[in-house]
């Protein structure tokens, strides 16, 4: 019987609490030997819970206002915040009056509560997978450089795979990649494609075996494929319609399309643009993204079986 090695490969949890929890699962109920969550961390927001009277609490959640009593409100406002992706800070109505003008400090509770719960999940990781899982987790362009130094923390059972290549499984070489072209966001790690392309061909030379058995773990889907359709924008950042439907344009990078073309490696994982759930090919390399559903509490990602002589099966699940 051929040995087989399953990966799990998933992206883009910004933040969410049930998503990562979902993906410590895979190895118990997929039968996962590697275990990826490659870019797109962390959340976007603090959102203030605030405690108008003692042991009465209400938050904004998506423009609407949402009020709980008690300890167990409370910890139901914290966990619905948590849940989709978001970092609650409970405070009394003066200090929330202060933070709203004071932004700087608002930033400051940011990046604490961004790294505690990095650090805490990473923690997780190490507790509830099994030590026979290999686990990789790296930042995409919507992460700050600060967590870089929380994912190396963990380097004794948590991969970071930037800067290296990385022997995945049999001789299959992961080489990783975090940066994306230009968004409308003017997100951490976003570079024009001939930036790209020159840290592309630096990248390039982390390579020490044969194309076609090269992984690409690249954050950023390559351009004019099924993996980088998004609504196009309008100049208000709204996605454009036209009789009634919306409008998908390929938002994907070059440098990284014409990457694959000219070496053709066995796998391209991405991720990033979430509305595009797809695999395809580029010549002979098979391209994934696995998309993202985590405001929804959804975790998506894609199972890939390989033995020693390349990819067995891939498929697609969702729960």
């Amino acid at each position: 019987m051929t040995e087989k090695i399953r990966i799990f490969h998933a992206v883009d949890v910004h933040g969410s609490e049930i998503v990562w929890r979902k993906w410590l699962s895979i190895p118990k109920i997929h039968k996962a030997d590697i275990l990826l969550f490659c870019g797109d961390l962390t959340g976007k927001l603090v959102v203030p819970i605030i405690e108008e009277k003692p042991g009465r609490y209400k938050t904004q959640i998506y423009g609407r206002w949402v009020k709980e009593k008690g300890e167990k409100g409370l910890k139901k406002l914290v966990d619905k915040i948590s849940s989709i992706g978001f970092y609650p800070h409970v405070c009394d109505p003066d200090e929330y009056e202060h933070l709203r003008s004071h932004p700087e400090e608002v930033n400051e509770l940011f990046r604490k509560y961004m790294i505690e719960r990095l650090d805490r999940w990473l923690t997780m990781a190490e507790e509830k997978v099994p030590e026979n899982v290999k686990i990789v987790v790296m930042p995409g362009n919507d992460d700050s450089q600060e967590i870089d130094e929380t994912i190396k923390a963990h380097g004794d059972r948590v991969i970071y795979p930037l800067g290296r290549p990385i022997n995945l499984c049999f001789d299959y070489e992961m080489i990783s990649f975090e940066w994306v072209n230009p968004t409308p966001w003017d997100t951490p790690r976003e570079a024009p494609e001939e930036k790209l392309w020159e840290m592309l061909q630096k990248l390039k030379d982390q390579v020490t075996t044969d194309w076609n058995k090269v992984i690409l773990n690249f954050h950023c889907p390559p351009f004019g494929t099924k993996l980088d359709l998004a609504p196009k924008l309008d100049e208000n950042l709204k996605p454009q319609v036209f009789m009634g439907s919306v409008i998908y344009e390929h938002v994907g990078s070059k440098s990284i399309r014409r990457f694959i073309e000219e070496n053709q490696p066995m796998l391209g994982l991405h991720g990033h643009i979430h509305e595009s759930y797809a695999s395809d090919y580029i010549g002979k390399t098979l391209v994934i993204n696995p998309g993202s559903e985590y405001s929804e509490g959804i975790l998506r990602g894609f199972i890939i079986d390989l033995t020693k002589d390349g990819i067995e099966k891939w498929w697609k699940i969702e729960g």
